[in-house]
């Protein structure tokens, strides 16, 4: 047997809907299932182009972020508690890795983020905010969002993130050092099991903060709704990963000492680019299985899922029928991520459809936080066929062209009069009342 029909073989069990299925068997299919569809984004090229471009962006983006959030954690007096953070980031490249943070601490404190002038501050932030605007752009790619966050949200989400989330991690860092160093816990430790156990929660804090970090990112970097469980997910792996991998960079670089032989001085920087790649792939691949994780029924055998006209329009139907049975019967209007869970294709497809109905007004956004999808009128007067054209509208205006054969044109009308003929009289108030 060929290694060609195995791999149809595995991607026949992976995508076949399969029932009767233990909870053993379940779980080990949809393990199976995400980690296919991670190796592959990660073989088509995607994921470690944008790892690259982040390598570029944070060299040029570091020492103005690092001197942004170290000054405000100055002016609260804790910004000694984030340092070792920074050591143990650059600690995988061994002795050189700590020359890096020393050179990188020591820029920061020569910036005087006071006395740098409005324009000089002006573009520290700019540069600043195009770095976590690269990122928002790699985690939309992978949550598959069109578009990103308005300019308003992005100047102040940033900035938020940047001054607060520092403040935040080292309140917490002050927070446990403070804990384990009270009289309760000297005392506690005294009792040998309480003692083993507080030695080692004190070993794992380091890494549980790594994946509250992760999970963080997770959840407040794509332009759309994450949940908490596939965050964590996706944190859990990342975090695991990056400890491992830190583990293995550190013996490679240890182990490597022709590369000082062959690149002399620049052997520091590209070991530092090699170090700053796999963090970045790391984190994005996290982000990729929380996706997965959160969107298990659309993964497809290919990351470009190719969709017929036919399978477009009855995807509109459907979405419309879902939404306005709902709003007959004075329910919960659905959200957009509901919508996606809830239809057994893959989410961008979904959202793609959902999108034209809102930009051709059939549909509109409703709520509190306003991802909520309702009609746009009263269902008597949408009719079945503005759904149908609502969906084949020329937004490029591409017919003009091919309107060249009078013969095909008058070819393509008789179609358009079947289809106005059959459902125009046919509203979406008839089409959820009707019986089953």
């Amino acid at each position: 047997m060929n290694l060609s029909v195995k791999i149809e073989q595995l991607e026949a069990w992976l995508f076949s809907n399969q029932k009767g299925l233990g909870k053993a068997r379940q779980s080990v299919r949809r393990v199976a299932r995400v980690l296919f569809a991670v190796i592959r984004d990660v073989l088509s090229g995607n994921l470690t182009l944008h790892a690259m471009g982040l390598v570029y962006t944070t060299m040029l983006s570091v020492v103005p972020l690092l001197a942004l959030s170290f000054s405000v954690l100055k002016a609260m007096g804790v910004h000694n508690q984030l340092t070792p953070l920074l050591y143990s980031f650059f600690e995988p490249m061994g002795k050189q890795g700590i020359d890096i943070a020393n050179n990188v601490l020591g820029f920061v404190d020569n910036i005087k983020v006071g006395v740098l002038g409005s324009v000089g501050l002006v573009l520290l932030i700019y540069t600043v905010i195009s770095l976590v605007q690269k990122i928002e752009r790699s985690f939309n790619y992978i949550w598959r969002v069109p578009q990103l966050r308005s300019i308003s949200q992005r100047f102040s989400n940033y900035l938020s993130v940047i001054m607060v989330g520092p403040l935040l991690m080292a309140s917490a860092i002050g927070v446990t050092a403070t804990i384990m160093k009270s009289p309760i816990i000297h005392e506690a430790m005294q009792i040998e099991v309480f003692g083993f156990l507080i030695a080692s929660l004190s070993k794992l804090t380091p890494f549980l903060f790594i994946i509250a970090a992760f999970t963080f990112v997770y959840l407040f970097m794509p332009n759309t709704k994450v949940r908490f469980r596939s965050a964590l997910v996706g944190g859990i792996v990342s975090g695991v990963t990056w400890q491992m991998t830190g583990v293995l960079f550190a013996s490679f670089v240890m182990s490597s000492a022709q590369y000082e032989a062959i690149y002399s001085g620049f052997a520091v920087g590209i070991v530092l680019l090699i170090w700053l790649y796999i963090c970045w792939l790391i984190l994005l691949l996290g982000s990729s299985i929380a996706y997965y994780d959160q969107n298990f029924s659309g993964i497809t055998r290919s990351y470009d899922v190719k969709v017929s006209a036919e399978v477009s329009e009855r995807l509109a139907l459907t979405i419309m029928e879902e939404v306005a049975r709902r709003y007959d019967r004075s329910e919960a209007p659905i959200t957009q991520l509901q919508l996606e869970e809830l239809l057994p294709v893959p989410p961008v497809l979904t959202r793609d459809v959902s999108d034209k109905l809102l930009r051709q007004s059939i549909l509109m956004v409703a709520g509190e936080s306003g991802d909520a999808i309702v009609p746009a009128t009263s269902l008597d007067k949408i009719s079945v066929l503005d759904v149908i054209k609502a969906v084949r509208v020329d937004e490029e205006k591409l017919m003009e062209r091919l309107r060249r054969n009078t013969s095909l044109t008058v070819f393509h009308e008789s179609i358009d009069q079947v289809l106005e003929h059959q459902f125009k009289d046919m509203s979406l108030q008839q089409l959820v009342r009707q019986p089953l």
